[in-house]
């Protein structure tokens, strides 16, 4: 029993009760108040209304001011995903998907087979505030973490196919999945990866053809993008754009800060290509799951479940941790989970967590940092050949 919170069980059971008790909590809360049509669970509902939608030929992208007080960003893919959500009522469903978010990534995480054991379960409670935080606000990160998380073991365990399908899931959730894809380069023989990622992307491309013509999949398409392109121009949320904005009162070109950051990215990638150890490439993906959350210009609180899963994966790559980074995790923890929480008092919040993007400073400091320490050192297997 001395390690009983390390077990793959009881951790599961304090996902599944988190989860149920945030879909009670906010049907609940929307309930008590009595019909006035405000829920306390729109994300749900605008992803479930976009299957509804999808079925009626409707244009997904535009407002539906009756039904819902935000635009739907996703892909038509994911639209159709939520087909077994519809039927459902409200309770049932929102606690469907909430469990689906909270254990898929936890499931993902129980693949990874070169992690240990105590290393997964400090990743599990690592990331459990802010999986509540997603959770509270119904998101789809948690279906997405677990989808990048899917990839990784799939890598490590040479399934192409299989790491391929988790990418391209991630991607037509949020677009900024497809950016895991060059990790393949890190991984021998992994030539095949590239044309399997191609038709499992391809798949879910056509996938709503199931309910809609070609010629109203292509509308879909080009609504999606004109939506992305409108939101790509406007404000900016959690990220090294709003950290610019926020501190210096610099606002370079988004497309400019999203192509540095990649090409820093590709760089690691590239120095590291099949020569990578264990540690390396657990360094490296726990870099990339950091960058899909800061180079995302509107990312938001609950995003950040992603980030601190990759903060958590770079920390167990260590081999001995310095002082400094010991430090920098535990402020990413303070920062990015506890700050949008009470504990931090709601003057602090509001006049400097909020408008200065702290949620996001820690974690852009360990990316800056933990990529230099990878382009700056060579990887460990030349490393070890030089020494022979």
């Amino acid at each position: 029993m001395k390690h009983f919170w390390q077990k793959p069980a009881f951790i599961r059971g304090v996902y599944i009760c988190l989860a149920l008790l945030v879909s009670f909590q906010k049907w609940f809360l929307t309930h008590q108040k009595g019909g006035t049509g405000a829920t306390d669970y729109e994300n749900y509902l605008i992803f479930r209304n976009a299957f509804r939608h999808l079925c009626n030929h409707q244009n997904l992208y535009q407002a539906f001011p009756s039904e819902q007080w935000d635009l739907f960003k996703y892909s038509p893919a994911f639209a159709l995903f939520m087909a077994p959500f519809d039927p459902l009522p409200d309770f049932w469903g929102l606690s469907l998907w909430n469990l689906i978010n909270a254990l898929v990534p936890l499931f993902a995480l129980y693949q990874i087979t070169p992690l240990l054991p105590r290393q997964k379960a400090f990743i599990a409670w690592f990331v459990l505030p802010e999986m509540v935080i997603s959770l509270q606000n119904s998101q789809s990160n948690g279906l997405t973490l677990g989808c990048l998380l899917w990839a990784f073991s799939s890598f490590e365990r040479t399934k192409w196919f299989s790491a391929a399908w988790g990418i391209a899931a991630a991607t037509f959730i949020k677009i900024f999945g497809i950016i895991t894809a060059p990790a393949a380069l890190l991984y021998p023989s992994q030539s095949t990866f590239w044309w399997k990622l191609a038709f499992s992307g391809l798949f879910f491309f056509f996938l709503p053809l199931i309910l809609v013509s070609p010629q109203q999949l292509i509308q879909l398409y080009v609504w999606w993008w004109h939506l992305l392109q409108n939101d790509h121009s406007a404000s900016v949320g959690l990220s090294i754009a709003g950290w610019l904005s926020a501190w210096f009162g610099w606002s370079p070109p988004k497309i400019l800060i999203t192509l540095s950051g990649l090409g820093v990215l590709l760089a690691t990638i590239w120095m590291h290509q099949q020569k990578a150890g264990w540690s390396e490439r657990l360094a490296i993906w726990g870099t990339l799951l950091v960058w899909v959350v800061i180079f995302n210009h509107k990312a938001e609180s609950p995003t950040f479940v992603i980030a601190l899963c990759g903060a958590a994966l770079w920390y167990c790559s260590l081999e001995k941790a310095y002082y400094f980074e010991t430090t920098l995790l535990i402020l990413v923890f303070i920062f990015a989970s506890l700050t949008p929480t009470d504990l931090f008092p709601t003057r602090i919040r509001t006049q400097w967590v909020q408008p200065y993007a702290l949620k996001a400073v820690p974690c852009i400091v360990l990316w800056v940092y933990a990529s230099a320490k990878l382009l700056l050192l060579p990887p460990k297997r030349q490393l070890e050949a030089m020494n022979t």
